[in-house]
């Protein structure tokens, strides 16, 4: 039996397990470390994007290895109002990710093509019979048992597009929502890689997870062509179904993901409920740990659910604007409560998607008339109204 030994076992090389290790190679370089991975390229397959207001000038840099393309503002489209934002903005994909951590990290402490079949506090076994003992293990491998969770789906399909000419995108489209309403609150995001490449994505708050990629292949070919553009190729693809929270059961949550065992990232529950947004409570939280890094496996178990349920706690109001956005808006009604936020003040809607939302905030968020019905949008607040459904990918596919 192969043993590997090391201060610190990340299980999960996505974005949570993958910055958790940045931080503690930069601030920590004294640690010994092992990513362990599943797929033989970290970070998967993805584009990852975020605001310049999410995170501090600790956390831009962390991120900075990562970024493949930066802009000053972007867009957003509704049926009723557009508006040009200044806030500035990032997107990182999974190739210059993957170059970061191998850069970052000794050539031994990445291990990928490894999958995990037992973990605890101090240790680990791999499918291959290998036993990894640590001071410490986090688990990082992605979210898991969602039942204990209520809420609907961010499901999404992206092109990034080779095309013939010139596309004349200046900056991103974070919401095109004057397509047509289908499946949910429906809109296109853009994303202007290079002046003939762009990144298109079909994007849906669904109450179901169920995705056909052969569909939203098509609507993003019909979208494209309304452009003018012409395609030569598809660089890439990439899907996903995400959770969107309105409630649930934290303590059952966080029973079902693992026994006495440091959680990082979507496993530990730190995502934004409205948005699914993960990068900024995951650049928040790898900087915390890495000032924890001397804890022992059963300390530092301790430390991320206490974390984890602070964050829970203070999320309550986001799961709220979630369970109104299901549960009082008709499905193809859903795009007015994101046109009328977006009729707020900027730093009030930067606020919110860094997941600092004041109480001030929460008071002008609510006021004046809601684009829902207003016995609805009380049902929800109170409630009174009708019960979340459970969040289960049982019975749901993609194609």
């Amino acid at each position: 039996m192969t043993v590997r030994r090391c201060d610190i076992a990340i299980l999960g090389g996505g974005l949570a397990g993958g910055l958790v290790a940045l931080a503690l190679a930069r601030h920590r370089p004294d640690l010994s470390l092992l990513l362990v991975e599943q797929d033989e390229r970290l970070g998967g397959n993805h584009i990852w994007s975020f605001f310049g207001s999410d995170v501090g000038q600790p956390g831009r840099d962390l991120l900075a290895p990562a970024v493949a393309a930066a802009w000053k503002g972007y867009d957003v489209r509704f049926p009723a109002h557009a508006r040009t934002l200044s806030t500035s903005y990032y997107a990182m994909t999974s190739d210059r990710f993957d170059a970061a951590l191998r850069a970052a990290l000794p050539a031994d402490a990445v291990l990928t093509g490894a999958r995990v079949l037992a973990a605890s506090s101090r240790n680990a076994t791999l499918a291959d019979g290998t036993r990894i003992e640590a001071r410490a293990v986090i688990d990082a491998r992605g979210i898991r048992n969602m039942g204990h969770l209520t809420g609907g789906w961010q499901k999404f399909l992206g092109q990034r597009l080779k095309l013939s000419d010139p596309h004349g995108v200046v900056r991103p489209l974070i919401m095109d929502a004057t397509v047509e309403q289908l499946d949910g609150y429906r809109f296109i995001y853009v994303l202007p890689f290079a002046e003939d490449e762009v990144f298109v994505e079909d994007t849906y708050y669904s109450d179901s997870a169920t995705i056909d990629g052969e569909v939203l292949s098509v609507r993003i070919a019909d979208y494209v062509r309304r452009q003018g553009w012409t395609v030569e190729r598809v660089v890439a693809e990439e899907q996903g179904v995400l959770p969107v929270v309105s409630g649930g059961d934290f303590d059952a949550f966080w029973r079902s993901t693992g026994k006495d065992i440091a959680r990082a990232g979507t496993r530990a529950g730190l995502f934004h409920a409205v948005t699914s947004y993960s990068v900024p409570d995951a650049v928040r939280f790898a900087l915390a740990l890495a000032r924890r890094a001397d804890c022992g496996g059963e300390e530092l178990a301790r430390y991320t659910e206490e974390y984890a349920r602070t964050h829970w706690k203070k999320g309550l109001f986001l799961r709220q604007l979630t369970a109104m956005l299901y549960g009082a808006a008709a499905p193809v009604d859903r795009y007015k409560v994101l046109e009328r936020f977006y009729r707020l003040d900027e730093k009030l809607i930067e606020r919110f998607y860094a997941g600092r939302t004041t109480a001030f905030d929460k008071i002008r968020v609510l006021s004046g008339k809601p684009p829902v019905p207003i016995t609805r949008a009380l049902g929800v607040l109170t409630g009174l109204g009708e019960k979340p459904q459970p969040l289960s990918l049982a019975g749901n596919r993609t194609k």
